[in-house]
């Protein structure tokens, strides 16, 4: 899979995004708002050109830009407080698939704690039971992305799961390609057309129920700190899961995740 931006055939696309409007296209995607509270994680979502917007990078056509703030003492409308923002998008109730190939250049940012995500889930049931499929995950070490499934008896701290080493010139701060091809009985991750982990129907129920047959809508995020973030980097302060270091990166305005493209294909025949 190349890991420069193009347009892939009409004939072949489910769906395909390359953020060269001026702002979020809201016929494909919805821009939620913090109400539950997930993993602990340190920042509410919100619907603002501060947090989601777009820009230009010398080696995109246009990128998606999900940008965290600091805004201490920020209030949602339930009364919790946060003192950072961020945003998270989904395809649901506009875009959702079954099978195919997902895939998404994205460049990341680095500092422990931050949460960028590419995933998709069902709509169908509550979760874990609508079979969660995590594309990329990082928790702010550039040196490695990861890939996960979730679903009825292998949710939270998953079996299925696999990391992706990166080399030091060409880590999770540069552009990468990351995709999942997803069929009837297995799904491919890859980083960059390279297969990073491969899962079976079989290897899935040795833990529970195959839930992935169901149509699956996309996410795109940017979490700090939580759950995941603390298992890894063991930082309880000042924040749960996000370092000093990385809330001061946050505060200086320079943690971005940019996204030049979302598309999803048709599945092979």
């Amino acid at each position: 899979m190349p890991s420069t931006s193009q347009r892939p055939s009409e004939s072949e696309t489910i769906f395909f995004d390359d953020f060269t409007s001026s702002g979020p296209d809201r016929s494909k995607w919805n821009v939620e708002i913090t109400g539950p509270v997930y993993n602990d994680e340190q920042q509410a979502y919100i619907d603002s050109a501060e947090t989601l917007y777009m820009d230009v990078d010398g080696e995109a056509n246009g990128v998606l830009v999900i940008h965290p703030r600091y805004c201490p003492g920020f209030v949602t409308p339930e009364g919790k407080a946060f003192d950072f923002t961020s945003a998270r998008i989904t395809t649901q109730g506009k875009v959702e698939f079954r099978y195919g190939t997902v895939a998404a250049r994205m460049k990341l940012p680095a500092g422990a704690g931050l949460w960028p995500a590419f995933w998709a889930m069902g709509s169908d049931k509550p979760w874990p039971q609508n079979g969660e499929i995590d594309i990329m995950e990082n928790v702010g070490d550039p040196s490695w992305t990861n890939v996960a499934m979730h679903g009825p008896g292998y949710s939270g701290d998953t079996p299925l799961v696999n990391k992706k080493y990166l080399p030091p010139e060409n880590d999770v701060t540069a552009w990468h390609v990351y995709s999942v091809e997803w069929k009837p009985d297995s799904l491919s991750f890859k980083t960059d057309g390279e297969l990073t982990y491969h899962v079976t129907r079989a290897m899935v129920e040795k833990y529970g129920p195959w839930t992935y047959d169901n149509h699956k809508f996309i996410l795109l995020n940017c979490a700090l700190g939580g759950g995941y973030p603390v298992a890894v980097n063991g930082i309880k302060s000042p924040y749960l899961g996000l370092a000093e270091s990385t809330a001061q990166s946050i505060r200086d305005g320079r943690a971005r995740v940019l996204v030049d493209w979302v598309r999803v294909m048709r599945a092979e025949n």
